[in-house]
């Protein structure tokens, strides 16, 4: 429907065309949201799918700009959409136009809603579109997303899928995490002091024989005010530890390189990221939020 409320043709295309949903959501000023609805749910199939080519193919229609619309109108479409993000936002050529089409400021702005579906979906774009991209990770740390998701973490704890999302996007905004998570099983970890939070997301690798354990350690240092700090540690099973001592007594363990000489099998690697960073490296601070 245009500003005059009338009514204009849709595409004649099929529906269940990928590009007839395409050259809908790009006029959709011109529809009313129970006409784009349809067209949104045709693009997220073929998204969760995951069928070759839609990447790039979305990347290049220029309906990211609307779908950042979209999300600002904050109507009954705002969830819908925000999924649809975070489908396509699996994908590099996608990620990497999130940006400049405005869909990070408006992931961004909607981590102030209460609506706990909303935020799930918006955590989760948000974790995949900065993952293994510093330029991204970046962008998002100007836009005062820490905070946000810090804040989103402390008010839904009780809800484990939102909380495993936002410590995804923590993570991945250090450059520390994975693409979805998926592999990773959070619990809250035993606090050691006053106003602290302790999370221990845990991933198997090589049939058990190896793991690596994530650590989000939230510190509040003031009243509304915490540092955030990730932390990846990676082991062996004592069982595997014991086998190679027998076989390499007082040497370094020639197969398993990355965990050093150290006695207690962890390696630790700390990040520090500012909320807004200026010339430094990611791995080099740590998280300071002000919530």
């Amino acid at each position: 429907m245009d500003r005059m409320g009338v009514s204009r043709a849709l595409p004649s295309i099929p529906k269940d065309s990928l590009s007839a949903a395409i050259v809908a959501i790009s006029v959709s000023t011109e529809l009313v949201e129970e006409e784009l609805k349809p067209y949104l749910d045709a693009v997220l199939n073929v998204a969760i799918e995951r069928k070759k080519g839609i990447a790039h193919q979305v990347a290049e229609s220029g309906i990211l700009p609307v779908l950042a619309q979209i999300l600002r109108r904050k109507s009954t479409l705002t969830t819908h959409t925000a999924k649809l993000v975070a489908e396509l936002a699996r994908d590099a050529p996608v990620r990497e136009q999130c940006f400049e089409t405005g869909i990070v400021s408006a992931l961004v702005t909607l981590l102030l809603s209460q609506d706990q579906d909303l935020l799930l979906h918006v955590s989760q774009a948000i974790a995949r579109i900065c993952y293994d991209s510093n330029l991204q990770q970046e962008r998002f740390l100007r836009l005062g997303v820490v905070p946000r998701l810090v804040s989103v973490l402390l008010q839904h704890s009780r809800n484990e899928v939102l909380l495993s999302s936002c410590l995804l996007a923590l993570c991945n905004l250090a450059d520390m995490g994975e693409e979805d998570g998926s592999m990773l099983s959070w619990e809250e970890g035993a606090n050691f002091g006053e106003g602290e939070r302790l999370f221990h997301g845990t991933s198997r690798y090589s049939f058990g024989l190896t793991s690596a354990v994530t650590v989000v350690r939230l510190k509040q240092w003031t009243n509304g005010q915490y540092s955030v700090t990730v932390e990846v540690l990676q082991r062996c099973s004592t069982t595997l530890w014991g086998t190679n001592i027998g076989r390499q007594t007082g040497h370094r363990l020639q197969n398993f390189p990355h965990l050093g000489s150290c006695p207690n099998l962890y390696k630790v690697i700390k990040c520090s990221v500012k909320n807004i960073p200026r010339n430094r490296n990611l791995r080099a601070a740590m998280f300071h939020t002000l919530l």
